[in-house]
């Protein structure tokens, strides 16, 4: 068995036991049932509401009064006072909606022990096969064969079911939806449509229209309708493509024509056979998924259905489970986030609820940007660009926001945002008034150029964006009484609450982080490309009277600029934000007092977190060089605690960034990147003596492939895409070398 496959002994139970498919827009559940398979089906622009604008004109007149109790000291007032004034209207976003569910109902039973369900993340199909009861068992029993795919190169979902003897298929087809609207009716008998509207929410209109389509195709045997089920009857095969469609054209338009997409798309597949649709899915699948492969050594338990795995993981004998769970991350960053598409929400693309928990939105004080760690170290650098394409449009929605609300330039993100790009304040001050999520997005950005080597065009596209942020965090930076230092204020560090019963401050650390990353990648863009605009100077002197990282009392770096961090009422909370400096920024380097400061801050506030806290963790343990500490908080995340039977991170409930997070991890264990450094196995657990990594990329635009045994390494391959100088280290051996573009290089360190 490779290293590259989930599998089951028996059909999910819950949602979460079901193998999720997607193309970047198309997203489904497979349950993998005997008697009846169910697909929950969900389409990346399906959310509730529409096009909307949520500022409040009651935020600026009593911004300055906020301004004044915080910096007073008078931090619960001030908090009231914002509650009450300074949030968006609506003071809750949108939520990402199921489209609905199609159902094969077969009214039979597998013979026991002969059931068997699969992903495979190298092909990614998922598969189940078992034999009927009643039929005998070995060769003589009548076997079932299912397999099922969400195709990015024709852009449906495809399943085929077929029996080992003709003439055996007999089933019927349904399609319901949680949504308002009905089945088409119609006669057809290969055919089944759904025609929708999105539901309204927070006062906003429902204003998307969409359909399901659902198309049948018979390999013998014959098919009726009746109402709104299909019948197959002794068929030999049955394919079915499954394919939907929104009227969302862009966040401000939704005049889409459902009916003429689903359309269009079925006569682009109406020529194809299952097998030219089934190859060309693979082939894009693996253009992508085949760029990297990772081996952490392999034991027995590696035979193991998977939820055996997860349940034994801590046990410490199944190392490929490690690895697995990178090319899972790898797979579900494919699935739910290609060019052209939604960028990976809370959930990915897969959702069942109506009303998901936290709204399956993109939340923006870390989780968001937790989603979109791994693609550039996993290779898979077009899976960045739905970021790209969503930062761009909050540079329209964030501008009204910013002059509405503080009478600034440029742009403004809170703490969340939605398919309708909108940027306020929302869900209480207490989590909302965070004025630096445009600043986190910036960064990612620029690090996702750094990737890429700063190539030009990319650098080109990015100033803009970096542009507006920038000259929005100008625009709302304050004296601090006393000093010459500037502050965000209002602010928050995420979503802790410090010691005088608010979470609203000034300057928390990680703002003062974030703007630093986001003032030097903007100066490092505008050097780069030459530019010559006066804001640079602003910037450069803006940023020299950001406040400092402090140590407090206990040996901590500090979360506020007071030394509150003993004394909150939550001191092991889940989120870590002053610890942003060390990862996934770079201003903290290893080995420094102030990595010192931050590793206390990290043993404070504990290991044991929700998932994607865990994930997080794991980042931060390895950028400290700990690969032991980092394998033991692995072991928590690979725990039935915090990871479904199907893999999906268990908060819980499920959120999809814990598995970003932690595939991210891994690869931070095994190989990190700075100032043109490469360093290899710069947090190496024990159990992980020999291994190997193809394909995983770092800063600068290089590929590496490394080997090692014994803990050391023993092969370093290097692929650049331009000339450069880079330093490779490990384990205090150090070489330095030239890459030549497009040839690969393997070095021997010394």
């Amino acid at each position: 068995m490779h290293n590259s496959e989930l599998w089951y002994r028996a059909p999910a139970r819950e949602w979460t036991d079901a193998l999720p498919l997607g193309n970047g827009r198309l997203g489904a559940m497979v349950f993998g049932g005997v008697g009846r398979e169910e697909f929950q089906l969900n389409e990346s622009t399906l959310w509730s509401g529409g096009p909307y604008q949520p500022t409040n004109p009651e935020a600026r007149p009593n911004l300055a009064a906020v301004r004044e109790l915080i910096l007073a000291g008078r931090y619960a007032e001030a908090e009231a006072l914002a509650n009450q004034h300074s949030m968006a209207v609506p003071h809750l976003q949108m939520s990402y909606q199921p489209a609905g569910n199609l159902f094969l109902d077969f009214g039979h039973e597998a013979v026991a022990g002969s059931y068997r369900r699969t992903l495979d993340l190298d092909t990614a199909i998922a598969h189940s096969r078992y034999i009927l009861l009643g039929t005998g068992i070995g060769g003589d029993g009548l076997s079932f064969k299912r397999e099922a795919f969400a195709s990015a190169a024709d852009d449906v979902l495809v399943t085929r079911i077929g029996g080992s003897r003709p003439g055996t298929l007999t089933f019927e087809i349904w399609l319901d939806s949680p949504q308002l609207g009905a089945i088409v009716p119609g006669e057809a008998t290969t055919r089944l449509d759904f025609s929708g509207q999105n539901f309204g929410k927070h006062g906003i209109a429902g204003q998307l229209r969409f359909g399901i389509g659902v198309d049948l195709r018979l390999e013998g045997g014959s098919c009726e309708r009746r109402g709104n089920r299909l019948l197959v009857r002794d068929a030999d095969a049955a394919v079915i493509i499954v394919d939907i469609a929104t009227s969302f054209r862009r966040f401000d338009d939704v005049s889409g024509d459902p009916a003429g997409l689903l359309a269009a798309r079925r006569s682009a597949v109406a020529g194809k056979s299952y097998e030219d649709l089934r190859a060309a899915h693979v082939a894009e699948h693996q253009r992508l998924f085949q760029r990297l492969s990772i081996n952490l050594g392999r034991t027995p338990a590696a035979d193991l259905p998977t939820d055996e795995r997860i349940a034994n993981f801590a046990n410490g004998d199944d190392q490929a489970l490690a690895a697995l769970y990178v090319q899972y991350g790898r797979y579900l960053m494919i699935a739910s986030s290609r060019p052209g598409t939604q960028p990976a929400n809370l959930q990915g693309i897969w959702n069942k609820e109506t009303r998901p928990p936290w709204g399956s939105k993109y939340t923006t004080n870390i989780n968001l940007q937790m989603n979109y760690w791994l693609p550039d170290a996993a290779n898979l650098a077009e899976c960045f660009e739905p970021l790209l394409a969503l930062a761009e449009d909050l540079t329209v929605t964030g501008a009204e926001m910013a002059r509405v609300h503080y009478g600034a330039r440029g742009w403004v993100l809170h703490h969340n945002t939605d398919l309708w790009r909108a940027t306020g304040p929302v869900d209480g001050a207490q989590w909302g008034l965070w004025p630096t999520g445009g600043a986190w997005l910036c960064a990612q950005l620029w690090d996702h150029a750094e990737f890429a080597g700063r190539a030009v065009a990319l650098v080109r596209r990015l100033l803009p964006v970096l542009t507006g942020a920038t000259r929005f965090i100008l625009d709302i930076l304050q004296p601090l009484s006393g000093t010459n230092h500037l502050v965000t204020v209002p602010s928050l560090s995420p979503e802790n609450v410090h010691p005088h019963g608010a979470a609203i401050c000034a300057g928390p650390t990680m703002d003062n982080q974030l703007i630093r990353d986001l003032f030097d990648a903007y100066l490092a863009a505008t050097s780069q490309l030459g530019e010559t605009d006066p804001m640079r100077d602003e910037v450069a002197a803006a940023r020299e009277r950001l406040v400092p990282h402090r140590i407090g009392a206990a040996g901590q770096l500090q979360e506020w600029l007071e030394d509150w961090d003993m004394d909150v009422p939550e001191i092991h909370h889940r989120h870590v934000s002053h610890l942003y400096g060390l990862y996934p920024s770079q201003q903290i380097e290893p080995g420094t007092t102030l990595a010192k400061a931050a590793q206390r801050s990290l043993e404070i506030r504990g290991d044991n977190a929700t998932g994607w806290g865990i994930g997080w963790r794991i980042n931060l343990w390895a950028r400290l060089g700990d690969g032991n500490h980092a394998h033991d908080v692995l072991a928590l995340l690979l725990s039935p605690d915090r990871s479904y039977t199907n893999l999906f991170d268990a908060h819980p409930p499920f959120q999809i960034d814990g598995n970003f997070g932690g595939a991210a991890g891994i690869l931070e264990m095994l190989v990190q990147s700075r100032n043109a450094e490469i360093i290899l196995l710069p947090a190496l657990p024990d159990q992980w003596t020999e291994g190997s990594i193809r394909g995983v990329r770092v800063r600068g635009g290089i590929e590496v492939d490394l080997q090692w045994s014994g803990g050391r390494c023993t092969l370093v391959g290097l692929r650049s895409g331009t000339m450069q100088q880079v330093i490779v280290s490990e384990a205090g051996r150090r070489v330095e070398i030239t890459l030549q573009a497009g040839v690969a290089t393997e070095i021997a360190l010394r």
